[in-house]
């Protein structure tokens, strides 16, 4: 077994007894519920796809054995393997990220309001932190082999300060733990967020809220 699926596995089974210690999503009521991505009927989560439509398939995905692109404004990108992508996860409560970086990337300050995130470094070093609500900055610089821990819906970043690409396995008690990157969320919302809330904000003139604006806008 090489080092990167041992690595997986690893994080798997750390991700499986966070969820149980520490339960974010509800509890599952029956063996399993596979997602029925195409279903029209909203619940707290997805509906259940017919059991007699059930198969392997549905339980498993790839989607984390690739190095994802990264020539982008902020030098990373997430790959996410939740809910909507591994549609066996449903009522799991537990998904997993893959997070690339290149040199000087960052994944920028976000939260997730529905789970505690681990991160397992799996190549590189990263200067990682989290705010707390008493906004005090606990932050490290962690480097392949470490974990480090960002609780449930503070927020958090992780910079990749080297000169040779890094790259991260996460793992969430949720099945769909959901991101609010803090820059895009005030900046490129839909409606927009309101000017004179920005500038006030910020302490920032109306000029600097457009620039950021434009540069933020899909």
């Amino acid at each position: 077994m090489n080092m990167k699926v041992s690595y997986l596995l690893f994080l798997m089974t750390l991700a499986l007894l966070l969820a149980s210690a520490v339960s974010s999503d509800p509890d599952l009521l029956q063996d399993l519920c596979v997602a029925d991505l195409g279903s029209g009927v909203k619940v707290n989560g997805f509906t259940c796809k017919e059991a007699a439509k059930v198969n392997a398939s549905d339980f498993f995905s790839n989607i984390l054995a690739k190095t994802g692109a990264t020539n982008n404004t902020y030098g990373s990108v997430v790959t996410g393997a939740n809910v909507q992508k591994v549609p066996g996860l449903n009522t799991l409560g537990v998904s997993l990220s893959r997070i690339d970086y290149a040199p000087g990337g960052i994944n920028p300050p976000h939260t997730h309001p529905r789970a505690t995130e681990v991160v397992f470094v799996l190549e590189g070093q990263l200067d990682v932190g989290f705010i707390t609500t008493a906004n005090v900055l606990i932050s490290k610089t962690i480097n392949k082999g470490d974990i480090f821990v960002f609780p449930k819906g503070l927020l958090h970043f992780q910079n990749n300060n080297a000169k040779v690409p890094a790259a991260v396995i996460s793992a969430f008690n949720s099945q769909l733990p959901g991101t609010q990157s803090i820059a895009t969320t005030l900046f490129a919302a839909t409606p927009s967020v309101p000017d004179h809330v920005l500038t006030k904000t910020f302490q920032v003139g109306t000029k600097q809220v457009h620039k950021i604006k434009s540069r933020l806008s899909p």
